[in-house]
């Protein structure tokens, strides 16, 4: 146990989030609770550990996520529900919760995953921050930007670019060099890296309303 760490809890239920205030006290942790979104928007926290109750007619753990990164808030997050479905649990992880517990709690297993996540804490947050940022500068590329980044990402030249594009090799390297600048990369290889931290399927597809 890591009594020193504090426990965001956010839950619509003032049942929900107090048997989960209660399991957090008994553990030895300090909690903190948020009735909606707007209140740990408000009140963003700068330490802990987020426990936040998976309500689909909100938007989710993806809309959490989302409003969290917008206000600066890089905490590791877990996310609980009543009988999730598989759909529910698997769309929460991919927004990037680090891991999905069903109510009522397991109190052993609850206290046992908090222990792991408290200590990975500061790394999942430098982790989460990379991302936001990453998917942030890829949200200023142009689609044909984001082809070449794609392509580049893949280790083709920008010959073999230009024909898959059906487009000129110089153009290639203006859409290139264009990218890189708005990226903030120096070479190649560190577009490439940024884009692989990004954690998108499809760049091409992507856009700043995904963030």
């Amino acid at each position: 146990m890591e009594g020193s760490l504090t426990l965001h809890i956010v839950d619509p239920g003032s049942r929900g989030r107090a048997e989960l205030s209660r399991i957090a006290f008994d553990l030895g942790y300090h909690a903190e609770v948020y009735a909606n979104l707007a209140e740990i928007v408000d009140r963003p926290p700068v330490d802990g550990l987020i426990i936040a109750r998976d309500v689909e007619e909100d938007g989710g753990i993806d809309r959490l996520m989302r409003m969290l990164a917008n206000a600066g808030v890089w905490l590791p997050l877990v996310a609980v529900a009543q009988a999730p479905s598989p759909d529910r649990i698997v769309a929460a992880m991919k927004a990037g919760a680090l891991h999905y517990l069903t109510l009522p709690l397991d109190v052993a297993a609850f206290d046992e995953t908090l222990s792991k996540l408290g200590t990975e804490a500061a790394n999942f947050s430098l982790a989460r921050r990379r991302l936001i940022d990453a998917r942030a500068l890829l949200s200023t590329l142009s689609r044909r930007e984001r082809q070449v980044l794609e392509w580049l990402t893949k280790g083709m030249s920008n010959k073999a670019i230009a024909r898959e594009l059906d487009i000129s090799p110089r153009t290639v390297e203006i859409h290139r060099a264009n990218m890189m600048h708005k990226m903030g990369a120096d070479h190649a290889a560190e577009a490439v890296r940024l884009r692989l931290e990004a954690q998108v399927e499809n760049c091409i597809e992507f856009g700043p309303w995904k963030l």
